[in-house]
């Protein structure tokens, strides 16, 4: 599984932030890895860096092989809140489309 961080000018440390970023989305997605080919990740500060409740959005698209691309996104007041918030809602979203395909036994 590829994660891909991108960040508006308003994000600092991206370095750091990638490495947290694909820790949490592999700890996260770690049964559905060899499904998924790719997470794209956009962070980005709406209010322009002056701050504010719930300003930093994190879009994730999750590609799982043969389907359509999940797309989801959070809204929070921290880079660590979206991302965990996003998170979340990416593997929820991949839990009921996989459950969804899987044949019953």
């Amino acid at each position: 599984m590829q994660v891909q961080l991108n960040t508006d000018h308003n994000i600092d440390g991206v370095e750091a932030l990638g490495a947290h970023v694909k820790t949490v989305l592999e700890d996260s997605l770690e049964r559905f890895a060899h499904q998924i080919s790719r997470v794209e990740v956009h962070l980005s500060d709406e209010s322009g860096g002056k701050g504010g409740d719930e300003s930093v959005r994190c879009m994730m698209e999750v590609r799982i092989d043969g389907h359509q691309p999940i797309a989801v996104t959070d809204h929070s007041g921290s880079v660590h809140q979206a991302v965990a918030g996003a998170t979340t809602k990416a593997e929820h979203a991949v839990e009921h489309l996989l459950g969804r395909i899987r044949p019953a036994h």
